[in-house]
């Protein structure tokens, strides 16, 4: 597999990884009515910040 393919996959994974948490949080937010916590929020951050990296790095 060439790297432009393993940081597609890699992107794919992370993107994935971002939008389950999203709809979780979403899900609490509009069906529980309890606003995420400040950590949980942090680390979604710190995730695409993360992945803004790895797409930047080309």
């Amino acid at each position: 597999m060439s790297d432009v393919n393993k940081k597609k996959e890699n992107v794919k994974m992370h993107l994935k990884d971002l939008r389950q948490n999203l709809k979780k949080m979403h899900l609490a937010v509009t069906e529980e009515l309890t606003l995420p916590k400040p950590d949980e929020v942090k680390t979604l951050m710190l995730k695409v910040d993360k992945l803004l990296s790895l797409i930047e790095s080309n």
